[in-house]
């Protein structure tokens, strides 16, 4: 049963939504706490053989 529900972004998850939007093209790590993100990671360099 689906349930009709709102949901409000935290300051921590617009944050989020916001850096996610200002990578052009990527790959990142994100590390969550309490259902909350507290850390991400760009990750800036791979290199494939």
């Amino acid at each position: 049963m689906a349930e009709n529900r709102e949901w409000k972004l935290t300051e921590k998850e617009e944050k989020l939504l916001a850096m996610l939007r200002e990578i052009r093209f990527g790959e990142v790590v994100i590390h969550v706490a309490d259902g909350q993100p507290v850390r991400a990671e760009e990750v800036r360099k791979s290199i494939k053989f």
